[in-house]
């Protein structure tokens, strides 16, 4: 499939396939997404849609076809992505805390042996406040609620500045009143970025991405829903 590249283009999908636990999972996949895009990603259990971001972040290799990434429409190494896994993957007896947790995601930018600068700690500082974590940072992720845990984690996946943040079913676990917060939130992150977001959830994520794709072994679009 011949996929249109223009200055928008962040990273394009062509003909992938994919497996895992050596069964074939993803076949024939095309897709394309945005700088600024808000790609919601539906469809059933075992489907493949887990698959998929694991291919996306370079996490799995494809078995067929190709994942290529773009700056201005020009060949680039893989780009930087934020990543919040779903919920049941988090080990919530691991004693570290959510300062801890969002220093994390600046790992990538520090000297091997180095500690943490005053600027990235400052950095650390105003994500908190973004998240409404302000009087947690002390806190181990196991005396966290089910929505101060998704902030703590998606504190972690922007602060280096992704140009994407993936998210797999972040609604899970988590209580009304904070599943529209993390939406708000969720708006706000993708003025500076795109987002890819799995959800069982059609309805609710219609509500807020641009663009849907149904994953069931392939990739069809949900033009209905595109805004």
């Amino acid at each position: 499939m011949d996929v249109t590249i223009t200055h928008e283009t962040l990273l394009s999908i062509n003909n992938l396939s994919a497996a895992y636990d050596r069964q074939m999972v993803l076949h024939d996949v095309n897709l394309t997404v945005n700088k600024l895009d808000f790609l919601g990603i539906v469809g059933p259990n075992g489907g493949g849609k887990t698959t998929l971001v694991r291919v996306i972040l370079g996490l799995l290799k494809p078995a067929g076809g190709d994942i290529r990434f773009y700056k201005e429409g020009n060949l680039i190494k893989p780009v930087k992505m934020g990543y919040l896994p779903q919920y049941n993957q988090i080990d919530r007896k691991f004693p570290i805390s959510v300062q801890e947790v969002i220093l994390s995601g600046l790992s990538s930018e520090k000297p091997l042996a180095g500690p943490f600068t005053c600027e990235q700690r400052e950095r650390v500082r105003c994500m908190i406040s973004r998240m409404e974590l302000e009087g947690l940072e002390s806190r181990t992720v196991g005396e966290l609620s089910g929505g101060q845990l998704q902030r703590t984690l998606l504190g972690r996946a922007v602060i280096s500045h992704p140009q994407a943040v993936i998210l797999d079913e972040p609604d899970t676990y988590i209580d009304k009143r904070f599943e529209i917060q993390l939406y708000e939130l969720l708006m706000e992150i993708n003025k500076e970025c795109a987002v890819i977001l799995i959800s069982h959830d059609v309805d609710k994520l219609k509500r807020y991405a641009k663009r849907m794709i149904y994953i069931k072994g392939t990739s069809i679009p949900l033009s209905t829903y595109h805004k």
